[in-house]
């Protein structure tokens, strides 16, 4: 075996025998625990199994798996067949399940009990399955993992069937989101990810065995698969398995991880939390103290981003702080032990990257996409900058197009979309260069700044062009009681907001003032709590640009789930439905601008 593997199956086998009586996976409490020695026969087993079903070289397998432990081992069992691994989204309706298996030709999907309604729908439909396999027992029409297990192929030959996959052959596809519309397939291959993987690790956390992270976002989406699955394999990090994002905060006491990944929902969550209970500690003392060490953590945030000096007494003051306050409150919150902290798969606000890198968390914000294997540009660790995305990795070419969209070429660009060549022909040119869809900029030094989706900017009725992210991450910024927030304004005199109300922050506010009824219709119609947002929103307009100003908002009286109509699963906003479903309350909006005067 080469001293660098080419192939996720080379580099699993590495792995696994390096210390196979460590824990390769677990879930929290160690109520499951899983050797690398474990791990390494499983594979083998379900492999086996597997290819006596008919599964080889180049067939495609679904996944409809919470993040548990069996997904880690079907999924590198199936790559170890030279066969395609794929996840579906949890909260896929039956006919978009249906959809995708028709477009990704798998005769295969491994499920749990909790997934078998939606998926018989699906059967229903026409979905071309034959064999549907559960990890947790064995209903009708199914046959449990268990049973695949005990029954291998004749004579198979699983060393010499891994070691026959090739870097070019295909790892897994990755549907995407779609917030326009239906999700296409991408197709990565071994040396896509491999590549990707060793040229990101390199300048953020150089792994190393014992590392420990959390698997909580959906490994339908590339981030988890990469920072949860592939990183696993590829350089030994442990990982616990948590069921649901709701989780993870939890988790993170429980696992202390050395490396997390966290969209920016997390982050924020995160935020608020601590700022929630920095406001309900009893101690004033404490309480002064707590405040005044963070904003000095901010203070050197920012004149490290800017790369201005840091005067002696200001360092002074931060070194107390640290030892003081700030290396407690990461103790606390489980990020004690951290060398490698991200955000990624959407912006996140500067003023939330300030607040975490002056809590002393080394937060570096990547840029990055399915289509090229996830991680593009990174910011480095020791040279964090403010509002950019970082620099690209090596092997990798960036560049700003006429019409400011950032253009990708290197090892990392996708084979293609599946069974789609007009699609793949659209987006990947001639000369290889891949068509991101996003809007940004290079500045001397190659930091990258994003600006925003090309189909998403906002055009005001005067041909203004604005960022919605950029207004929606101030709103979150400044509001902890929003959970997600939507700008609106395409061909509008000004913006409007679309709001709804984060759980857990409506929650422990309304104990705190308290409001007898915590249902989101009630909190959203309490004046207090009104008020409450609305001073956020005043405080988030002295971020934003004069004609970026919100001047109207609603608080809509329901919540918003990933995976529903309104949100993809990664909790990305599907603009125009939202706008389709909420025409009524954006047109009161701008009907009483208009009666005030806006």
């Amino acid at each position: 075996m080469s001293e660098t593997p080419l192939t996720m199956c080379a580099a699993f086998q590495r792995t696994a025998a390096r210390d196979p009586g460590a824990v390769a996976l677990r879930t929290p409490d160690d109520a499951v625990t899983i050797t690398w020695r474990d791990y390494a026969e499983r594979v083998r087993s379900i492999a086996a199994g597997l290819a006596a079903l008919g599964v080889g070289a180049g067939d495609t397998v679904a996944l409809m798996l919470t993040n548990r432990p069996e997904f880690h081992l079907v999924d590198t069992a199936v790559l170890h067949l030279g066969a395609v691994p794929f996840s579906v989204y949890n909260t896929s309706p039956p006919e978009l399940i249906k959809y995708v298996f028709g477009n990704a030709g798998n005769r295969v999907v491994i499920t749990e009990q909790l997934f078998l309604a939606p998926l018989r729908e699906a059967l229903a439909l026409g979905a071309a399955v034959e064999h549907v396999i559960c990890v947790d027992g064995g209903p009708e029409a199914t046959v449990s993992l268990a049973a695949v297990e005990a029954a291998p192929a004749a004579g198979f030959d699983f060393d010499a069937t891994w070691r026959a996959v090739r870097p070019d052959d295909l790892l897994t596809l990755i549907y995407t989101s779609g917030t326009t519309g239906p999700p296409k397939g991408v197709e990565l291959t071994h040396h896509n990810i491999m590549f990707d993987m060793l040229a990101v690790d390199e300048v953020l956390i150089r792994s190393r065995p014992g590392d420990r992270g959390i698997s909580y976002l959906p490994d339908a989406h590339i981030a988890n698969r990469w920072i949860a699955h592939y990183s696993n394999i590829v350089f030994g990090m442990q990982v616990t398995d948590v069921p649901t994002p709701k989780q993870v905060v939890q988790a993170l006491t429980d696992v202390r991880p050395t490396g997390f990944l966290g969209v920016p929902q997390t982050w924020y969550k995160i935020k608020a939390a601590l700022e929630l209970a920095l406001a309900q500690e009893p101690n004033p003392v404490k309480r002064r103290l707590a405040s005044r060490a963070i904003d000095i953590g901010r203070q050197v945030a920012r004149r490290r981003s800017d790369g201005r000096r840091i005067p002696a007494g200001l360092a002074l003051r931060h070194a107390l702080a640290e030892r003081l306050v700030l290396a407690k409150i990461r103790r606390r919150i489980g990020m004690d032990q951290l060398r490698m902290a991200a955000t990624g798969a959407a912006p996140i606000a500067p003023e939330v990257h300030e607040f975490l890198l002056g809590l002393g968390l080394k937060l570096c914000e990547c840029w990055g996409m399915s289509e090229l294997a996830a991680g593009v540009t990174i910011t480095r660790p020791g040279a964090i900058r403010i509002g950019t995305v970082g620099q690209a990795i090596r092997g990798v070419e960036v560049k700003v197009a006429e019409d400011g969209e950032l253009l990708v070429r290197g090892p990392i660009v996708m084979k293609g979309y599946r069974n789609q060549p007009d699609k793949t022909a659209e987006t990947i040119d001639a000369d290889g260069w891949l068509h991101t869809g996003d809007i940004g900029t290079i500045d001397a030094d190659g930091h990258v700044r994003i600006v925003e989706r090309k189909k998403e900017l906002i055009i005001n009725a005067s041909g203004k062009n604005m960022s919605p992210s950029n207004i929606e991450a101030a709103i979150r910024a400044q509001c902890p009681l929003v959970g997600y927030a939507i700008a609106i304004g395409d061909d509008r005199p000004y913006v409007t907001a679309l709001l709804t109300l984060d759980p857990d922050i409506a929650t422990a506010y309304a104990t705190e003032h308290d409001l007898p009824d915590t249902s989101p219709a009630a909190l959203a119609a309490d004046p207090r709590l009104r008020a409450e947002v609305a001073n956020g929103i005043a405080a988030a307009n002295k971020l934003l640009s004069k004609v970026e100003e919100i001047r109207e908002f609603t608080i809509l009286p329901h919540r918003w789930e990933p995976g529903g109509d309104l949100l993809t699963p990664t909790m990305k906003l599907k603009r125009k439905p939202i706008a389709e479903r909420y025409t009524d309350e954006i047109t009161a909006m701008y009907d009483a601008g208009l009666h005030r005067g806006s």
